[in-house]
């Protein structure tokens, strides 16, 4: 017996996500997961990026019932030291000082929730970024011309953050945007629906 055609909901309302998603060509919705994202004492990266992703989910589904909710994560990191969303501009700037010639590891988590069965699904895609050693006047410039206090590690990578970059790897480039597309692709297939 096949299941019918659920609806599709983003459980985020961040605009990076939703763009990655628009790729897909599927009708979707957004929904707001109004979650605490603090993270847990002793929490590392990617278990935090993992449990923001099925919480937010969950938090969706449950207002959603039957959907196909997609929650999603992200955390930067240098060695132990974790870095969120800044969320002004003076933590941006800190944030590009500390990073300032670094390797700085980006988990990026994916959660799908089949609200026809309860299935859930999860995974975290890891980016190693390695920021160029940036002078004041560079982190400056940069945050008034892409003022990026709304993504963790505070440089937008598909904008002019590039710039401050000087080799980025990993396994899937839509990661570091926010929503890495070929994990998901892997799971609305799980889920039973047709992609390319």
């Amino acid at each position: 017996m096949s299941l019918p055609f659920p609806a599709l909901v983003l459980a985020s309302t961040s605009a990076y996500r939703r763009q990655l998603l628009e790729r897909f060509g599927l009708p979707f919705e957004t929904c707001a997961p109004h979650i605490d994202e603090t993270p847990l004492a002793g929490e590392t990266p990617p278990r935090l990026a993992e449990r923001l992703a099925l919480a937010k989910a969950r938090a969706v589904a449950r207002q959603r019932p039957g959907a196909l909710v997609i929650g999603s994560d992200q955390t930067a990191a240098l060695g132990a030291e974790t870095f969120g969303k800044p969320g002004s501009l003076d933590k941006a700037a800190a944030q590009l000082r500390r990073m300032s010639g670094k390797d700085v590891l980006f988990h990026t988590a994916v959660a799908l929730i089949d609200g026809r069965n309860h299935h859930e699904q999860c995974e975290t895609v890891l980016t190693c970024v390695r920021f160029r050693t940036l002078g004041e006047d560079e982190i400056r410039r940069y945050l008034e011309r892409e003022p990026a206090i709304d993504c963790a590690g505070s440089a937008k990578c598909e904008g002019l953050g590039i710039a401050l970059l000087d080799a980025l790897s990993g396994d899937d480039p839509t990661a570091l945007i926010g929503l890495p597309l070929i994990a998901l692709a892997r799971m609305l297939r799980a889920a039973g629906l047709a992609l390319p």
